[in-house]
């Protein structure tokens, strides 16, 4: 690992390096006043100020659409897999924990080649947060600061970056700034008072549990009335899901061309809110009713994820859910707290 820093003008000259270089570079740019990632052309589009994107850079490791094979009507198929190299510029902290969570999930039981491939030759620069967003809760969760998965991770400390290089690619890209100097014990300081300040304010919902409690929580709470009093206000509409930087599920299907014969297999995102996720063979629904679906995201989150990755909640306190739904009900943070509230914890 190598801590250097280099001036906020360099920096544009090494992002312009980049956008020239043989890589795809996605970058976080406005529109409007709201935040996306999309492929960045220009440096002065990139925007590392920003509170939150609209979706996580989920969207580039599990592309909301992707073919997986073709098929040719004669019993046999040819796998498809879509990855090129790609530089992924400006993921906060929380995004990236999100990322290191699909990490171990896409490669643990059945090795997901498709996901793996496209995530290896991906680099990650990752930054701290410059600008809170009105919904952010992840310094309840443990996400306001992240120390692995990037390849690259910058932190503002006013008129420089510091920036720091934690795997061979990042240190590769350490050659795209000729001008960055090693980082002082004063740009070090102001870095860690970056990172104890995001420890505090990227709270705007505050968890009265630590999330490690979640499972035992949630484990007390399967009957509880609060599952039927949030659904009744659910339209179905899987915005929460789709939003979301950890939701991974998705559908399988085939779309076979007009000779009847040849086709493609993809894979698309899906969600637990929406009507027809758990819908089966003989349209059998084994979670028809809105409060169980309404369920069974909490739980999701904060049991049964956690039980396959080592205890992480799956859920980083970005707050995107939060803004998405227009019923008012996706605050997981609200939903945990009245659990705490009616449940005894002793």
């Amino acid at each position: 690992m190598s801590v250097n820093t280099i001036s906020k003008d360099r920096f544009k000259q090494f992002v312009e390096a980049l956008i020239q270089s043989d890589q795809r570079v996605v970058g976080v740019q406005a529109r409007g006043d709201r935040f996306v990632f999309d492929d960045l052309k220009a440096a002065d589009a990139l925007r590392l100020d920003y509170d939150v994107t609209i979706l996580s850079p989920r969207k580039y490791v599990l592309p909301p659409k992707e073919p997986l094979l073709k098929f040719d009507g004669r019993a046999s198929y040819e796998s498809l897999q879509e990855s090129e190299p790609m530089v992924l510029l400006g993921v906060h902290p929380y995004d990236m924990a999100a990322i290191n969570q699909m990490d171990l999930l896409f490669s643990q039981d059945e090795y997901d080649n498709h996901y793996m491939c496209r995530r290896k030759k991906m680099t990650i620069i990752a930054c701290d947060v410059a600008t809170p967003s009105e919904n952010v809760f992840a310094a309840s969760m443990g996400t306001a600061t992240v120390d692995s998965g990037y390849d690259m991770l910058l932190t503002d400390i006013g008129d420089a970056y510091v920036v720091e290089a934690a795997t061979d690619n990042g240190k590769a890209l350490m050659n795209l700034m000729p001008d960055a100097r090693p980082a002082s014990e004063a740009d070090i300081e102001k870095r860690q008072a970056v990172w104890k300040k995001n420890e505090h304010d990227l709270n705007k919902h505050m968890l009265e549990c630590k999330p490690s409690f979640l499972p035992k929580l949630l484990e007390k709470n399967y009957d509880h009335p609060v599952w039927e009093e949030k659904a009744r206000l659910c339209y179905s509409c899987g915005s929460c899901n789709q939003v979301c930087p950890t939701c991974y599920c998705f559908d399988v299907q085939d779309e076979v061309n007009w000779d009847l014969k040849t086709g493609v297999r993809y894979r698309a995102w899906d969600g637990c809110l929406l009507q027809d996720f758990a819908t089966v063979a003989g349209d059998h629904n084994f979670r028809k009713d809105r409060a169980a679906r309404f369920r069974h995201r909490l739980y999701r989150k904060g049991k049964y994820v956690p039980g396959k990755i080592g205890g992480q909640i799956a859920c980083v306190g970005c707050g995107r859910c939060i803004t998405a739904c227009t019923a008012k009900i996706a605050n997981p943070v609200d939903v945990y707290n009245q659990l705490m509230e009616r449940t005894d914890i002793g």
